[in-house]
């Protein structure tokens, strides 16, 4: 299943659509075919209703329950502002259509990968 994780609300939120009962409903909600909406998003021509749909039914879709979808969209949505919902909302629309990038792989370090073995393996990481 395509789905996109991103911090929303109270921390980190599953967002998919697994189901066309779950996009042929976000197309309803919004009024536009799901190519029509992605576009949209792409444009910068939007709506907040759109952003709100996209996120409820992308959690009800990751597996949160309706209610507690609803409650996180009406705290989190309202009063914040619109470029750090639209962000989650991109992300969502995006993973709807390209599927999941392959996560880069996290390299805090500047010494060679042995290295950091050798010191994890003594009990020592500087």
């Amino acid at each position: 299943m395509i789905e996109h994780h991103a911090f929303f609300g109270d921390g980190e939120k599953v967002f998919a659509f697994p189901t066309r009962a779950l996009i042929e409903e976000l197309e309803r909600t919004t009024g536009n075919g799901i190519g029509a909406l992605f576009r949209r998003f792409r444009t910068s021509e939007y709506s907040f209703a759109e952003i709100i749909h996209v996120l409820r039914l992308g959690l009800i879709g990751g597996g949160t329950l309706p209610a507690a979808a609803d409650q996180l969209v009406a705290i989190y949505c309202i009063g914040r502002p619109m470029a750090e919902t639209f962000a989650v909302a991109d992300g969502v629309i995006t993973a709807l259509f390209f599927g999941n990038a392959e996560p880069e792989p996290e390299d805090d370090f500047d010494a060679p990968l042995s290295e950091i073995r050798h010191a994890a393996h003594e009990g020592v990481v500087e």
